[in-house]
């Protein structure tokens, strides 16, 4: 009899520890954190009485995620022209191989911008209205390799979204690259220009997956490359010209909006989305996170998703403007250092969008915010700037993710390249945002689910303290840890 207790009672524990084990979430957690962790995966946490707890609703379906990723300038495939082979193939694995970030959703430019060496068009012969000289031959030594090098090594591929900043001069009223509107004889040329844009990229392998009509339509003070749209020239260009043009000269391609900041967006959308017949060809909005390095903007956010909700929202373009990068400093990018162009020229009415921020922080804060207001896509700005944040023909500099010293044939990873990869490594695309509730509002997070089943936790800590987190599923939970001042992605298996 006293044996059979005995083992009665080991068989009862071994079913309270199987089923103590069943209810235990397994995860995989990585850190990035300003004490530095870079993408490091964490496997040991000390344990805590007082815990954030939460909780994750899979059931409550939100956007499908599209991608994350960042540009291929002709500044930064410039840069990588001019380093050793080694590195070169280091920051093209770094960004789109199985190890790296794998970048998922890209940007180029049509024609040149300011991150270009010099003016240039695809047509550069004035009043050829067939286009019979259209020639990419400016993307061949540069923008063309960088992009076909990321296909190689990229396992799962990736959407390139193509922007032209303006027309060639002669098509525009000012006959200049900057400002200026398109005039209306050009309508149908301009029209013709993209779909043999799409044609000549195509024949070299590289399918564009979609196009904005114009990099900020509303110009930017005429500084460097741009044309002028209303709202309403827009939607008539869109219409009646690009937008039939491209369909009967069968591309599938998806036809992007506005492509500015987010705080003209509702009236935009408002305009874009009045009707079928104004919004028939236009596939989403694309949107910029410059009018404010703190406000996410959710308000406009939320007015464009109501307004289509079938629509996408992609954020095309965001960096650390009006800065020259700092070298081989991590504690810079996680520092309040940080400045963008408001600091220093936006008008009184504004400055309040524009304080000083934590690089880290901002772009974390703007992709979870992004998120949790139903954007589809986050690309950063160029992949790789030199030391002093160009090359670049205005002398516009900025921070870009990758620095490199082309003299020295060095490379540096600064921190905002491991808080991308946190977004692009483990959020999928076909992903699903899904809901979840969490009790500690200083600390930031979004969701979603992947098409392989696993969720992937995006979490903000923006605290000097460290948090214990208990997380749960249904009726399984864990308890993890993260780190003050630390971003950090938690994969639910």
């Amino acid at each position: 009899m006293k044996s059979k207790y005995i083992i009665g009672i080991l068989l009862s524990l071994v079913v309270m520890a199987c089923n103590t084990k069943e209810k235990s979430l397994l995860v995989d957690v990585y850190e990035t954190s300003a004490s530095g962790n870079k993408l490091t995966k964490i496997t040991e946490f000390k344990s805590g009485d007082e815990a954030v707890t939460i909780q994750i609703l899979p059931d409550e379906k939100y956007q499908k995620i599209i991608g994350f990723g960042g540009s291929f300038t002709e500044s930064s495939a410039y840069l990588l022209n001019q380093l050793g082979n080694e590195n070169r193939k280091l920051i093209v694995d770094a960004y789109f191989g199985e190890q790296g970030a794998k970048y998922s959703l890209t940007r180029t430019h049509i024609n040149s911008c300011d991150f270009s060496l010099s003016n240039y068009s695809y047509a550069p012969v004035a009043d050829d209205m067939t286009l019979e000289n259209f020639s990419i031959d400016e993307d061949r030594d540069d923008i063309i390799p960088m992009i076909k090098e990321a296909i190689v090594v990229s396992k799962d591929g990736f959407k390139i979204l193509s922007s032209p900043w303006t027309a060639p001069p002669w098509m525009k009223d000012n006959k200049q690259w900057t400002g200026g509107k398109l005039l209306p004889k050009y309508n149908d040329t301009w029209a013709l220009f993209f779909s043999k844009y799409i044609t000549a990229y195509k024949k070299e392998g590289i399918d564009i997956w979609g196009l904005t009509v114009e990099n900020e339509p509303l110009g930017n003070n005429s500084n460097w490359e741009s044309m002028h749209y209303s709202p309403e020239e827009m939607v008539e260009f869109v219409s009646k010209h690009m937008g039939p043009k491209l369909e009967a000269d069968g591309h599938d391609v998806k036809i992007l909006g506005y492509d500015q900041n987010r705080d003209e967006l509702e009236e935009w959308a408002d305009i874009m989305y009045k009707d079928e017949e104004s919004s028939k060809y236009f596939d989403g909005m694309a949107i910029h996170w410059y009018a404010s390095t703190y406000d996410v903007m959710p308000e406009p956010l939320q007015h464009c998703y109501k307004k289509a909700p079938n629509k996408l929202m992609i954020q095309s373009e965001a960096c650390v403007d009006s800065e020259i990068p700092h070298w081989n400093d991590d504690a810079w990018y996680w520092s309040k250092e940080g400045t963008d162009w408001g600091w220093d020229w936006a008008p009184d009415s504004q400055k309040h969008w524009h304080p000083k921020y934590v690089p880290v922080y901002r772009y974390a804060r703007d992709i979870i915010g992004c998120m949790n207001n139903y954007v589809q896509g986050w690309i950063d700005w160029n992949m790789v700037l030199d030391r002093q944040g160009g090359p670049n023909w205005f002398k516009n500099w900025c921070v870009a993710p990758v620095i490199v010293d082309p003299e020295k044939d060095e490379v540096y990873f600064t921190p905002l390249y491991h808080t991308m990869a946190h977004f692009s490594k483990y959020i999928r695309p076909g992903a699903v945002r899904i809901g979840f509730e969490i009790s500690d509002k200083d600390l930031l997070m979004t969701a979603a689910k992947n098409p392989d089943g696993s969720i992937a936790l995006v979490i903000l800590n923006m605290t000097k303290e460290t948090k214990n987190m208990n997380i749960s599923l249904g009726d399984r939970s864990v308890k993890v840890q993260i780190n003050a001042q630390a971003l950090q992605t938690v994969i639910i298996k």
